[in-house]
């Protein structure tokens, strides 16, 4: 792990007391760990300095799904993992997160995300909406929900990007061979 992933803040958000304090114990000698057991909790301490953020779904009063959508409207630019015991379902494709995790989870993969998560921070926009589309389209595809027309959409979008990506690389690869063309100034060739 790098040095500077030792300072990354990490936002749990869980309404049962026992799993924030657990996932804190698991996080804390590597990150800054901040905890809220509540969203309306959660909502208050939203901020910039927040890299990554693993939510619970299901909560009383505000919603897991209501603090993400807060967490993307105050562009606060944390990377968010649901991290819940709710199996996902076609709903999910509409929602703003970069992983989808389903509890009962273990310490490995809960630093896993962690990891993962501030990583694909350093993406350009195009590469985190691929992967946070990826996320979801193995949630749903775990959850026995391929079959529907959301999950295909999540497809068709990963292929759109695909053929981005690749038109991206394309054009480069032929303005670099076109610079190697070019003749330098001064070197008698041109």
């Amino acid at each position: 792990m790098a040095p500077t992933d030792r300072t990354a803040t990490v936002l749990i958000v869980d309404d049962e007391q026992n799993l924030t304090t657990l996932y804190a114990a698991w996080l804390e000698p590597d990150y800054d760990v901040v905890t809220a057991t509540s969203g309306s909790e959660a909502v208050t301490k939203l901020d910039s300095g927040v890299d990554v953020a693993l939510l619970d779904r299901r909560m009383p009063e505000t919603s897991g799904d209501e603090v993400l959508r807060e967490l993307r409207q105050r562009d606060v630019g944390a990377q968010v993992a649901m991290l819940t015991a709710v199996e996902p379902d076609a709903s999910i494709s509409e929602m703003p997160f970069d992983d989808y995790v389903t509890k009962p989870v273990e310490r490995e993969e809960v630093h896993a995300t962690v990891e993962v998560l501030l990583e694909r921070r350093q993406y350009d926009r195009q590469s985190r909406e691929f992967f946070s589309l990826a996320s979801k389209k193995a949630a749903l595809e775990s959850a026995n929900e391929h079959d529907t027309n959301e999950y295909d959409e999540i497809v068709d979008r990963m292929a759109e990007i695909r053929d981005e990506m690749d038109r991206t690389l394309d054009t480069l690869t032929a303005q670099q061979a076109f610079a190697e063309l070019d003749v330098a100034p001064g070197d008698g060739r041109g």
